[in-house]
């Protein structure tokens, strides 16, 4: 069965259970393909609820996301750079789940640090609006997804659905951060996002496997811009940064991963979990057009975090969450 029949007749409930396990598996143990990640984001944008946003607010959003599947045991790196990149001044419409590889997956993580997930359409726009952060929890925006939960949690390892799940932004987010659990993933994924017509969008993953920048290795990254992609390499020691050892970036559950975060966005923790925020986020500035090199991404973000200005954002989207419905 070709892929994307495979995938319209998931979305609408009629593979049964067996079938569709096999066919995951079968995707997982012979590696998806481009075209696989393009058939299945195409379908599971077609079922999703997208966010009402103008064309104007579509061109600026951004997503900073990790694919997950890389059993490292991080905190929510990613998380953490996104509400750093608003007060930044980046417009950020972060999409994701919770855990199915991982203790605390993103959901998880906002969920314990205070961030209402059970937003309406227009509150997630408005908080957008109001703060240049929304929080989309994705199943309110893909019901379909709720046949294919059991499937997901029944095997024991990740599927398509962690390396599509970024692709299926419901701002349809044109930019990205997007990390991915193997290099071996990259052009795969770069072309995917390349045919998706992203406008500016870099996809990581680092020697020592994360689907993060690293800070104890280096990482191997795609930028694809005006429908080019370039290779590149990022040595932390090259910006005079110190190298960590990866498990001085391990977290806990939701509520260690938002305590983790908070430390971070207030200043009080510094080290290696900082810097490794510190660096994804200048790497997202990268991906965005803010900054035109990663040298000026790391100084914009240690700034947004010394001055207070990332803390005061997390208040601001902390207090206008909670009084929404």
């Amino acid at each position: 069965m070709k892929s994307e029949l495979f995938f319209e007749l998931l979305f609408l409930n009629k593979v049964d259970f067996a079938t569709a396990r096999a066919y995951l598996v079968a995707l997982y143990e012979k590696g998806e393909s481009a075209q696989d990640i393009i058939s299945a984001v195409r379908v599971m944008r077609e079922h999703m609820i997208p966010l009402d946003i103008s064309d104007d607010i579509r061109g600026k959003v951004f997503d900073v996301v990790g694919t997950g599947g890389d059993k490292s045991g991080t905190f929510n790196i990613s998380s953490t750079v996104s509400l750093l990149l608003a007060s930044c001044g980046v417009m950020v419409a972060k999409h994701g789940n919770r855990g199915y590889t991982s203790k605390s997956g993103s959901s998880d993580m906002m969920e314990s640090l205070g961030i209402n997930l059970s937003l309406s359409l227009d509150s997630q726009v408005k908080l957008l609006q109001e703060t240049n952060f929304t929080y989309m929890f994705a199943p309110n925006h893909h019901p379909a997804m709720r046949y294919i939960t059991p499937i997901r949690k029944d095997i024991p390892h990740r599927t398509i659905f962690n390396i599509i799940g970024p692709l299926a932004n419901p701002a349809m987010a044109t930019k990205q951060l997007l990390g991915v659990f193997s290099p071996d993933f990259i052009d795969r994924m770069a072309s995917s996002l390349q045919k998706l017509k992203t406008k500016s969008s870099i996809v990581i993953s680092s020697n020592d496997g994360l689907d993060e920048v690293s800070i104890s290795d280096k990482t191997f990254y795609s930028v694809i811009k005006d429908n080019k992609i370039t290779k590149h390499i990022f040595n932390p020691k090259d910006y005079n940064m110190n190298l960590f050892p990866k498990s001085a970036v391990i977290g806990g559950d939701s509520k260690e991963n938002a305590r983790i975060a908070y430390n971070i966005l207030s200043g009080q923790l510094q080290g290696a979990k900082r810097n490794i925020v510190i660096i994804n986020t200048a790497f997202s500035l990268l991906a965005c057009e803010m900054v035109d090199d990663i040298r000026d991404g790391i100084k914009l973000a240690n700034e947004a975090i010394d001055s207070k200005r990332a803390l005061n954002k997390l208040n601001q989207i902390l207090t206008i969450s909670k009084r929404m419905k």
